[in-house]
């Protein structure tokens, strides 16, 4: 039987792969977790079994509502260790995911608190993502992607979803962090060139170079 942690890795990946609302392939869980299509064929029926997911051949996988609650204490573990492995350790926050990675397994709930008050319960990561509450309660937003900024419109950046470090580092270099203001200048989908302010500076991109950027349109 698969240990606690490979349940925890299915669970998280469900629910990343299907935030839109959609049932999530085994095709895609298989290419996002690395292993082939019967083992995650076989996962999903135990995590059925034991009442986390909701799963049709065919049809796709979803969380039930206490798979909800289950996934949300992992994301809670994760997005506070990030968050402590910045503030407190002082690591890179292109680091941190990898190391949250492996240490959001071994952490009792009662550490988990601890870190939450020391670090003053914090609402988000250092990239930006809400951390749930200890009732499994997870703030949303109305976010778009920076590219799907029209010409002329202005925005916050209020995520940054990747765990490629390498991208992390380049994102801060350019200053599109969390908070930072952006302003899309001008737009040439056909060349699939766009000219974006970011504080008082200006980017020249294609849409690959800020794909995971996600912001708040300015109203």
């Amino acid at each position: 039987m698969p240990n606690s942690s490979v349940n925890e890795d299915y669970l998280k990946a469900i629910f990343y792969l299907g935030r839109d609302g959609s049932r999530v392939q085994t095709t895609a869980l298989a290419r996002q977790l690395g292993v082939s299509k019967p083992s995650v064929t076989s996962m999903l029926k135990r995590l059925a079994g034991k009442g986390l997911v909701d799963y049709s051949s065919g049809q796709g996988a979803t969380l039930t509502e206490e798979g909800r609650l289950a996934t949300m204490r992992v994301v809670r573990r994760h997005r506070l260790l990030e968050t402590f492995l910045v503030e407190v350790l002082h690591l890179d926050w292109s680091e941190v995911h990898a190391e949250a990675e492996v240490l959001e397994h071994h952490l009792s709930a009662r550490m988990v608190d601890a870190i939450d008050r020391l670090l003053g319960h914090p609402s988000e990561d250092p990239h930006g993502h809400p951390i749930p509450d200890a009732q499994g309660r997870l703030r949303t937003r109305e976010l778009v992607p920076l590219g799907d900024l029209a010409a002329g419109e202005r925005g916050t950046v209020r995520e940054v979803r990747t765990a490629q470090s390498g991208r992390l580092q380049r994102w801060k270099e350019l200053g599109l962090v969390p908070g930072a203001a952006v302003a899309m200048r001008s737009k040439q989908d056909l060349e699939d060139v766009m000219h974006v302010r970011v504080g008082d500076r200006e980017l020249a991109t294609g849409t690959e170079g800020v794909d995971g950027v996600f912001v708040e349109r300015e109203e």
